[in-house]
């Protein structure tokens, strides 16, 4: 491995994250519960929204923004629905109870929908609907996000990179497991090229004049300043390669994450004083849980999706090319990987979280 990296063990970095939390007055359980999806973003490979967040979510709570202690409560619900506020809660906390109450109502009744608004980031989409899985339901999982990603034909950041993500249960193949962003990338990924100095491909981001750039470090200093440019629509460019459908699905995510829930939506999320001082971030979260059974026998079910399953892994490759993946296979892979050899971490992060630790008084030992 490069010394660019260091590896660490996924229980020790669990622990010391947790710590943190809970120096920021965080309750144990909720801060294992937002150390939990951080740290299972690393094990799958996403990095962009792994322990490297750590320090946004410290400065979240120490700004008053995030709330350690959040007042949770249903505003509204019926038996197969419910909209939540997240008391302005880390986004981990809110959003695993609205997946619970969705989960519940599922079982109950073969459908549960729940829309959480007032909360904040909520680390991987495929936590959320991950947890759908250990009950044979089918899970969704969507939030909106501050707004990195310009329309098509515009330049000016309106819409978050809003992931989606969709878990379906099989038999004896992988789940099949869909965690993406309606975005080309996330601000999550450019920043670890911005990290490693590495160029971005040109198509994922555009510069002030909305024109493609491939510099991480400029085209993420005019996200935040709204100089103009940003992220592209999953897609891209214009409409040729279907940037436009991109868009769409993007404004989806932020219709049933902000709209529905009465929280923010596009540009309207983070909102600042005319001081300049941030105010609750208004993030919104979708999530749903779905019985197979009242549509049909799960065991049918299941060896149906094992079959298409095998079916597309078996069917012909393309030159240069010896295996067809599924969507969660990769990630699935590589979490068994780093639990048994540890995970690597970039050392700028490895460093931030050293000086987190300083800075609170947890040791970082790892």
């Amino acid at each position: 491995m490069s010394s660019e990296f260091r590896t660490v063990w996924a229980e020790p970095l669990t622990q010391f994250c947790q710590r943190v939390f809970e120096k920021m007055g965080v309750p144990s359980q909720d801060a294992f519960t937002t150390t939990d999806v951080l740290v299972l973003a690393d094990l799958r490979g996403i990095d962009s929204h792994g322990v490297a967040r750590l320090r946004r979510y410290y400065t979240g709570l120490k700004n008053g923004v995030m709330v350690p202690k959040p007042n949770i409560q249903v505003v509204r619900e019926t038996p197969v629905t419910a909209l939540i506020d997240g008391g302005a809660a880390l986004g981990q906390v809110a959003g695993k109870r609205g997946m619970e109450m969705a989960i519940e109502k599922a079982l109950k009744n073969g459908l549960g929908f729940v829309s959480v608004g007032n909360s904040n980031h909520y680390g991987i989409a495929g936590y959320y609907s991950l947890m759908a899985l250990k009950h044979d339901l089918i899970g969704i999982s969507l939030t909106n996000s501050d707004a990195y990603v310009v329309p098509t034909f515009g330049k000016e950041v309106m819409l978050g990179t809003n992931p989606i993500s969709v878990t379906i249960p099989t038999l004896k193949q992988r789940p099949w497991v869909l965690d993406m962003s309606t975005a080309v990338a996330t601000l999550g990924k450019l920043e670890v090229y911005g990290r490693m100095g590495k160029k971005l491909p040109l198509g994922w981001a555009t510069d002030e004049k909305g024109r493609s750039s491939d510099d991480p470090v400029k085209v993420l200093a005019n996200i935040r300043s709204r100089a103009g440019g940003g992220i592209l629509p999953l897609g891209g460019e214009g409409e040729e390669f279907g940037g436009h459908k991109g868009y769409g699905l993007d404004i989806l995510v932020d219709i049933l994450s902000g709209v529905l829930s009465g929280s923010g939506n596009t540009n309207l999320l983070y909102p600042k004083t005319p001081e300049g001082k941030p105010l609750p971030s208004l993030v919104g979260h979708f999530f749903g849980a779905i019985r197979v059974d009242f549509f049909r026998p799960l065991e049918d079910f299941k060896k149906d999706m094992d079959d298409l399953i095998r079916r597309l892994k078996d069917s012909k490759k393309a030159e240069g090319h010896e295996r067809i993946f599924i969507h969660g296979e990769k990630e699935f892979e590589l979490e068994e990987k780093y639990r048994r050899e540890g995970i690597p971490l970039f050392h700028k992060v490895y460093e931030d979280l050293k000086a987190i630790g300083d800075e609170v008084g947890v040791p970082f030992t790892l």
